[in-house]
């Protein structure tokens, strides 16, 4: 039996030039490969002065480093996007309804749709949350979507990030990169614009200020500082959106509400983007040692004086156990069938799942229920027999903390190299914002590329790169 061609977006199966790609081709074919090849250069040194850099965790040198982009676009057509986003939205409403309903009466467990188990023994689901309703009944503020291709019309949700979503200030700087090296290339397409996400953020986030505070509430962004791998990202959104970019030692409880030192004094937020984990959000119901937090923020919280972004708790949507009941969680909730479709996963606390992924282990991928950034998972293809017989110990010692998936052919886009263009792997991060006034989704996201040949790991800590995201208006 033949392997089915993976599917290139530019290129179809059968190497002819997809519709989305048509004018970009025209350009294309009259450039000179020398001029490319200095844009590319110039691209890498614009990021290099713009000082967009991620930290590298665990290892000794804990380097900052740029993320590789490359600057042929991935173009997606008005009609798909607009399939996307219906899809996409029906999967936020309903992960929103599914935290509200885990925090207050449980329906969905009551229903026999979600084993109980799944709720009480998760340990990203917070206690200090049960009963609590955020302002506005809004858990996930900003949310992101990693969508896989594998065909013209097949999609599918890699992942769901409702905790701290990240990546969004690269999507903005790969679109004004291009903007700025290919003005032409803008003039000829019809490119939908991203570069209002930062205002559309601002404003949505006011949205969901407390009811206490509607003229005009006070933003701020929360970082754990200048070491956490996505500091260049907190600085640049806070700048963006011109709010202040704070740390857990500026802010305290003054009065019942959660108030920012300033030259004139404390004073009072009302919306707080925080891009710190549960954990260390408040040392006074969290984990005791934290400095990074600011301690009462929570019991402030409860009682409605202060709206946090994402809402704590949020994290048990990202787990990767919940995520394989997402099919059934967007039915409950909406009382449709979900438009996008899940990857096929095995739970690996299934006596019967662990069987068959321990015997197909070197065809699937493992991942870790609560892992992020390509991490703690196991690529069966491409792994070593010892990678392998190791990874099985792990699986057969914690079988709770892992699921397993399918392989799946992700769809490439050309990528610009020193012997022209060659296909890479792809995947794709929308940015979500929600408020009580609606759902705005980007028209675009973070196009994550690996960048080796062969390669299906997108993850910049795992040598991934960028690409900038164009939906067409049709």
């Amino acid at each position: 039996m033949t392997e089915t061609p993976i599917f290139d977006e530019m290129w179809g199966r059968d190497q002819t030039l997809r519709q989305p790609y048509a004018s970009f081709n025209s350009w294309l074919e009259t450039e000179d490969t020398a001029r490319l090849r200095a844009k590319q250069r110039e691209a890498e040194e614009l990021f290099r002065l713009s000082g967009i850099t991620f930290n590298v965790y665990g290892r000794a040198e804990a380097e900052e480093r740029l993320i590789p982009f490359d600057i042929i676009p991935r173009i997606i057509s008005g009609r798909e996007w607009q399939r996307l986003t219906r899809g996409i939205e029906q999967r936020v409403r309903a992960i929103n309804a599914f935290l509200h309903d885990i925090y207050h009466r449980q329906e969905i467990v009551r229903a026999g749709r979600l084993p109980a188990e799944m709720i009480a023994r998760n340990e990203a689901f917070l206690p200090q949350m049960i009963g609590v309703t955020p302002p506005g009944g809004i858990y996930t503020h900003i949310v992101g979507i990693d969508l896989v291709r594998t065909g013209d019309d097949e999609f599918f949700v890699l992942e769901d990030n409702a905790r701290t979503p990240s990546g969004v200030s690269y999507m903005l700087e790969n679109r004004e990169t291009m903007l700025q090296m290919f003005p032409e290339l803008f003039s000829r397409n019809r490119v939908q614009p991203v570069q209002n996400y930062p205002r559309d953020l601002c404003t949505s986030l006011m949205a969901c200020a407390p009811d206490m505070q509607r003229a005009n509430p006070a933003v701020a962004v929360l970082t754990p500082g200048i070491y956490n791998s996505a500091y260049f990202e907190h600085a640049f959104l806070a700048d963006q959106m011109g709010v202040e970019l704070v740390e857990g030692h500026d802010l305290r409880v003054v009065d019942g509400r959660v108030a920012m030192r300033t030259t004139e004094g404390y004073k009072a937020i009302d919306v707080l983007y925080r891009r710190v984990d549960d954990d260390f959000l408040d040392p006074l119901n969290f984990n005791p040692e934290s400095a990074l937090g600011v301690p009462g923020i929570m019991d402030v919280y409860r009682a409605g004086g202060i709206t946090i972004a994402n809402a704590p708790g949020t994290g048990i949507a990202d787990d990767k156990a919940i995520y394989s009941y997402m099919p059934d969680i967007v039915e409950f909730y909406t009382g449709e069938k979900a438009i996008l479709k899940n990857v096929p996963t095995w739970r690996c606390s299934d006596p019967d799942s662990l069987a068959y992924v321990l015997d197909n282990l070197s065809d699937l991928v493992v991942k870790e229920v609560h892992g992020s950034g390509g991490y703690g998972m196991l690529i069966g293809p491409t792994a070593t027999k010892k990678e392998l017989r190791e990874f099985a110990k792990k699986l057969k010692a914690r079988p709770g903390n892992y699921i397993a998936q399918p392989t799946l052919s992700l769809s490439t886009v050309p990528i610009f190299t020193n012997k022209g263009l060659a296909p890479r792997h792809v995947d794709l991060r929308p940015f979500v914002l929600m408020s009580p006034g609606g759902i705005n989704v980007t028209p675009g996201g973070l196009t994550r590329v690996a960048l080796k040949k062969g390669s299906l790991v997108v993850n910049s800590s795992q040598g991934g790169g960028t690409k900038d995201t164009w939906v067409l208006e049709d």
